[in-house]
C-alpha cells in the first residue's frame, strides 16, 4: 500500500539531489567510516515518509462487526444478503486478508438475489482473478471447465412482460368499428388490424375502441409521431406473431421509442431483449447505453453494462465508458442495476483508484458512491474512500468534510485525515489531542499510537511507537522510524538490527528498501546489492528514493562494485544461503542466476518455492508462470503447469499434468509433483506405500542436492507417519549429509517418538544455530523441553515473528489452567486485535463459555465463523453457546 498512496514527493519524476553515481565512486571493498559529512549524505539517503492513509473499512472492533455480520445474515432476508457479504469483504480488506476478502466476494455472488447483483459480483471476481486466464487454458486442458464467472444470459435471468388485460379503459362497441384500419405516414398506408394493433397498449386500446373520432376512422395519420413505414409494418407483423425477426438495430431503436410512447409494453420488452442479443462489443455497448437509459430499458442497460465490466480495468481506459457510467442519475442507476448501485460503484471506484487514485475518474465514481450509500457502514466506507482521494489531491477543504462524517457515524479510523489536516494547517497540539481523545475513549490500537507519534517529540514520541509495535507488530513505520533514527545517530548494528525484525517476518518492500539504504551508506555493495536483487524480484519496476529512481538502475550502477561471480560461484552461493535458511539471500542468487545461460524454467521454479515460504504467493505464481514459459522440454513444461493448478487448489489436475509429464520423461521433478500432490489428496493411508515408492522412484532420477534434500526429508516424514523410525532416521540423515538443514526438526521428531526428549531439543538446537529463519525451529524445540524452556522458546518466537498463533494459544492456555482467567483472554485478545486467526477466535470463544459470559462467545464464535464458515468444531461450540442465549 506505500505505493498505492505515496507521499506527495513521488509525483517528481527528475532526480532532483540524488545521484545514486555519487555514492558508488568508491574504491571497491571500502570499509565505511562514519562522518560528519557522511552523516548529511545518510540523512540525504534515509527517508521515512509517514505512513499512509489506507482508503478501507477499519473498525475498532473488527470482532464485533464481523459477529454482528454473521447474525444477520442467519436471519435477514435473501435480497439482503449481497449487501452484508460485501461489507465482510470490506472489513477483511482493512484486515489485509486477501483470501478471506474473495471468499466473501464469491458469497455475495454465489447468494445474489438478482441479475444486478450477480452480474456486480461475478465481474468484480473476474477483475480480482486477470491474472488467473492461464489456470483457466491448464484447466481446459484437463478436460475441466473454468469459466464460472462468464457472462451472463442477463435476458433469460429478466422476467418477461406478460399483457395484462386493460382496466378502466371506455370502449364503445367493438363490432361497430371497422376490422381494419390504416395507418398513414407521409405518403404510405399500412393497414392493420384494428384489434390486434389496440392489444399492444392501453393508449392504443382507447384510440382505436374508444369514444374518440379515430375509433371510426378507417385511416389515421401517424406521421408526427416519428415512425417510418417500415417499422410500422414490423410493428403490424409483432402484433400478430409477438416476435420480432431480423430486424436491423437502427429500426429496432425506432420502434422502442415508439413503443416508449404509446406505452406498448410487450413491444418494448421485445425490442430491450432484441437490442440486448445484437451486442457483440464495447462499440456496441457505448452507442446503446444512452438509449437504454433514456428509454427506460432495463435488460439492454444491464447488457451494455456487462461489456463494459468484462473488460475491467481497460474499459475505464476510455474516456466515453467513464463519462456514461458517472455522469448517471439515481433514476438512471436503476434502470441500468437495479438495487446493486452502491456494489456496482464500489467495484469501479476500487478500479480506478488501482489505476489511479488522484484521478478525477476515481472522484467522478468515488461522488457518485456517497450519492449510492443507505446504511451508516455503506456511508463511512463511501465518505472515507473519498476522503482520501481528496486529500492525496490537495483539495483539503473537502476532505475536511469526508473525514468528518465518516469520524461522525463512526468509523474511528478516519481521526487519521482529520489529524494530518491538522497538522497541515499548522495545528499540531490539536491533532496529538484529537488522537489522545481518541485512544482513550475506544479500544488502543497500534495505529493509533503510530499516528499520535507524528505529532509529538523525543521521548513521547519513542513511548508511541513502542506502543504501537506492541499493540500491532505488522506496522512497519515504527520499525523503519526507529531504524532511520539510530542509523542518523551512527548507530548501525542497532539500526540493522531494528529494520531486520521485521523483515524476519514480514517482507515488506519498504522496509527492504531501508535497509538497502543502509547498506548504500556503510559502502557495503555486497549486501546492498542483494537487498535490491530481492526487491526486483518481488517488484520488477519498483522505483526507490520516494519513487524517483528506477530500482534496476541502481542495481546496474552497483554492478560495478561487486565482485563478479561465474555460474559454479552462484550455485555455491546458492547452496550456503538455501542451507542456512536465507531466503532473501538465495532469492537475489537467482535474480542473478538468471541473467547467465543457465536454465531459467529450473531457477524460476526454485524462485517460486522461495517465494512461497517468505508468504508472497502473487509473486511465487508469477515465477511458476515463467518458469513454464521458459521450459525447455514439453516434460519439464507439464511440472511446472501441475505446479500451478495444484497451488491453485487443483490437485487433481495437478497429479493429471505430473502423470503426463512421467509418461514422456522419468524425471526427479515429475516424480515428486506426484507423491506431494498424492500425498496431500489423499486421505487413505493405504496411499503411503504409493507416496513412499515415487519419492524413491525420485531419488533415482538426477537432480541436484537441493531438491534431492527436499525429497529425502518427505520421504522421512511418510515413514514417520508410518511408524518405520529407523527409516525416517536414514532419510533425515540421508538430507543432513547434503546440507538440507530443515531435517533437524524430522531427526528431532524422531527421537522424541522414541522416547529421548533431550536428543530432540538437542537436533532442534542445531537447528536454531543453523538456520538464519529460525522462529518456526524455536516453536518446535518447545515442544521437547519443561515448562520454563518452553515458556522461553515460545517468548522468542513471538519476538521473531509475532504472526505465529501458538505462543499465544500455548501462554493463554496456561493462564487458564492457573486460573488467570482475565489474563488468558487478555493474550488471546492481544494477538486478535491484528491478526483474524480462527485458532485464537476458537480458543477465546472456549474461553468465554467457560467463565460464563455467553455473549462473549457467541460473539467470537460468530466472529470465527466469519473467517471460516465450515469448521466443524466451531460450528459445534456455536449451536451449544446459541442455545445458551439469554
Amino acid at each position: 500500500m506505500r505505493t498505492f498512496f505515496p507521499s506527495e514527493s513521488c509525483k517528481e519524476t527528475h532526480l532532483k539531489s540524488i545521484n545514486p553515481q555519487s555514492w558508488l565512486q568508491v574504491e571497491r571493498g571500502k570499509l565505511a567510516k562514519f562522518s560528519s559529512e557522511s552523516a548529511s549524505s545518510i540523512d540525504s539517503l534515509i527517508k521515512v515518509p509517514e505512513p499512509p492513509i489506507l482508503p478501507f473499512f477499519k473498525p475498532v472492533d473488527y470482532v464485533q462487526v464481523l459477529a454482528k455480520i454473521h447474525e444477520e445474515l442467519e436471519s435477514c432476508s435473501p435480497q439482503e444478503r449481497s449487501n452484508l457479504y460485501l461489507l465482510q469483504f470490506q472489513v477483511f480488506k482493512g484486515l489485509g486478508e486477501v483470501k478471506l476478502m474473495r471468499r466473501s466476494l464469491r458469497s455475495a455472488w454465489s447468494k445474489a438475489s438478482t441479475v444486478y447483483e450477480k452480474l456486480v459480483f461475478g465481474a468484480w471476481l473476474k477483475y480480482e482473478k486477470q491474472d488467473e486466464e492461464l489456470i483457466s487454458d491448464l484447466l481446459s486442458s484437463c478436460g475441466k471447465c473454468a469459466k464460472e464467472f462468464g457472462a451472463i444470459d442477463i435476458a433469460s435471468e429478466m422476467p418477461v412482460y406478460k399483457k395484462l388485460s386493460p382496466h378502466g379503459v371506455i370502449t364503445t362497441n367493438e363490432d361497430s368499428c371497422p376490422r381494419t384500419v390504416s395507418f398513414r405516414i407521409a405518403d404510405e398506408k399500412i393497414a392493420c388490424d384494428r384489434q390486434k394493433i389496440a392489444s399492444l397498449s392501453a393508449p392504443f386500446h382507447t384510440m382505436l375502441n374508444g369514444c374518440f373520432t379515430e375509433s371510426f376512422c378507417e385511416e389515421i395519420d401517424l406521421s408526427e409521431n416519428n415512425i417510418s413505414p417500415l417499422a410500422m409494418r414490423i410493428i403490424n407483423e409483432f402484433s400478430s406473431t409477438g416476435l420480432l425477426n431480423e430486424v436491423s438495430p437502427d429500426l429496432l431503436l425506432e420502434i422502442l421509442v415508439f413503443a416508449n410512447k404509446f406505452c406498448c409494453e410487450s413491444l418494448k420488452d421485445a425490442c430491450d431483449r432484441k437490442l440486448a442479443s445484437l451486442i457483440s462489443c464495447r462499440q456496441d455497448a457505448l452507442e446503446l447505453l444512452e438509449c437504454a437509459l433514456e428509454e427506460n430499458s432495463p435488460v439492454l442497460a444491464a447488457s451494455c453494462l456487462q461489456v463494459f465490466l468484462r473488460e475491467l480495468p481497460d474499459s475505464l481506459k476510455d474516456s466515453q465508458v467513464v463519462e456514461l457510467l458517472s455522469n448517471t442519475t439515481r433514476q438512471q442507476r436503476s434502470i441500468m442495476i437495479g438495487p446493486a448501485s452502491f456494489s456496482l460503484y464500489c467495484l469501479l471506484s476500487e478500479v480506478s483508484m488501482n489505476l489511479d487514485p488522484r484521478s478525477d475518474v476515481s472522484v467522478r465514481f468515488l461522488r457518485t458512491l456517497v450519492d449510492s450509500a443507505e446504511t451508516s457502514q455503506q456511508k463511512m466506507v463511501a465518505y472515507h474512500r473519498l476522503g482520501c482521494v481528496k486529500f492525496l489531491r490537495k483539495d483539503l477543504d473537502e476532505a475536511e468534510q469526508l473525514f468528518g462524517a465518516a469520524f461522525n457515524l463512526g468509523h474511528t479510523y478516519s481521526v487519521i485525515g482529520l489529524a494530518r489536516l491538522g497538522q497541515i494547517r499548522g495545528h499540531k497540539r490539536w491533532a496529538y489531542e484529537k488522537l489522545c481523545s481518541v485512544i482513550s475513549s475506544s479500544i488502543p490500537l497500534g495505529w493509533m499510537y503510530q499516528e499520535s507519534s507524528l505529532y509529538c517529540e523525543g521521548e513521547k514520541k519513542w513511548d508511541d511507537l513502542e506502543k504501537a509495535t506492541e499493540l500491532d507488530p505488522t506496522l512497519t513505520y515504527p520499525y523503519m522510524y526507529r531504524a532511520a533514527s539510530l542509523m542518523r545517530k551512527q548507530n548501525a548494528q542497532a539500526a540493522l538490527s531494528e529494520i531486520n525484525r521485521i523483515l524476519g517476518f514480514k517482507l515488506a518492500l519498504e522496509c527492504l528498501e531501508l535497509r538497502f539504504c543502509f547498506y548504500l551508506a556503510l559502502e557495503d555493495y555486497q549486501l546492498a546489492i542483494c537487498d535490491i536483487q530481492a526487491i526486483l524480484t518481488l517488484c520488477p519496476d519498483y522505483r526507490v528514493f520516494e519513487g524517483r529512481v528506477a530500482a534496476l538502475q541502481l542495481r546496474t550502477l552497483l554492478r560495478e562494485h561487486v565482485e563478479n561471480w561465474t555460474e559454479a560461484d552462484c550455485w555455491l552461493q546458492l547452496y550456503d544461503r538455501w542451507s542456512s535458511v536465507d531466503d532473501i539471500g538465495s532469492l537475489s542468487v537467482i535474480y542473478q542466476m538468471l541473467e547467465s545461460d543457465a536454465a531459467k524454467g529450473v531457477l524460476y521454479f526454485r524462485q517460486s518455492l522461495l517465494l512461497l515460504r517468505l508468504n508472497c504467493p502473487d509473486a511465487a505464481m508469477r515465477s511458476l508462470q515463467l518458469a513454464r514459459q521458459h521450459s525447455s522440454s514439453e516434460h519439464e513444461r507439464l511440472v511446472y503447469e501441475g505446479w500451478i493448478l495444484y497451488d491453485t487448489g487443483h490437485c487433481e489436475e495437478g497429479l493429471q499434468k505430473a502423470e503426463e509429464s512421467i509418461s514422456i520423461k522419468r524425471s526427479f521433478e515429475a516424480f515428486f509433483l506426484k507423491a506431494y500432490a498424492l500425498a496431500d489428496s489423499s486421505l487413505d493411508a493405504s496411499c503411503s506405500s504409493t507416496v513412499i515408492s515415487l519419492l524413491e522412484d525420485a531419488l533415482r532420477c538426477p537432480s541436484d542436492r537441493l531438491r534431492k534434500g527436499q525429497a529425502l526429508n518427505n520421504l522421512g516424514s511418510v515413514y514417520v507417519d508410518c511408524g518405520k523410525l529407523d527409516a525416517a532416521a536414514d532419510c533425515y540423515i540421508n538430507a543432513l549429509k547434503i546440507r538440507h538443514t530443515r531435517a533437524h526438526q524430522g531427526l528431532a521428531r524422531v527421537h522424541f517418538l522414541r522416547n529421548d526428549k533431550v536428543a530432540a531439543y538437542d537436533e532442534m538446537t542445531k537447528l536454531i544455530e543453523k538456520a538464519k529463519n529460525n522462529a518456526s525451529a524455536y516453536e518446535k524445540r518447545s515442544e521437547y523441553c519443561d515448562r520454563d524452556r518452553t515458556k522461553a522458546d515460545l517468548e522468542m518466537v513471538t519476538r521473531l515473528d509475532p504472526l505465529r498463533v501458538y505462543p499465544y494459544r500455548y501462554r493463554a492456555a496456561v493462564l487458564m489452567d492457573n486460573h488467570k482467567d482475565k489474563e488468558a483472554i487478555e493474550e488471546l485478545s492481544r494477538a486478535i486485535a491484528f491478526k483474524a486467526d480462527l485458532h485464537l477466535l476458537h480458543l477465546r470463544a472456549a474461553f468465554h463459555e467457560h467463565i460464563g459470559d455467553v455473549m462473549g462467545a457467541l460473539r467470537d464464535c460468530r466472529a470465527a465463523l466469519s473467517v471460516d464458515p465450515k469448521h466443524q468444531e466451531m460450528l459445534e461450540l456455536h449451536s451449544r453457546v446459541n442455545s445458551q442465549e439469554p
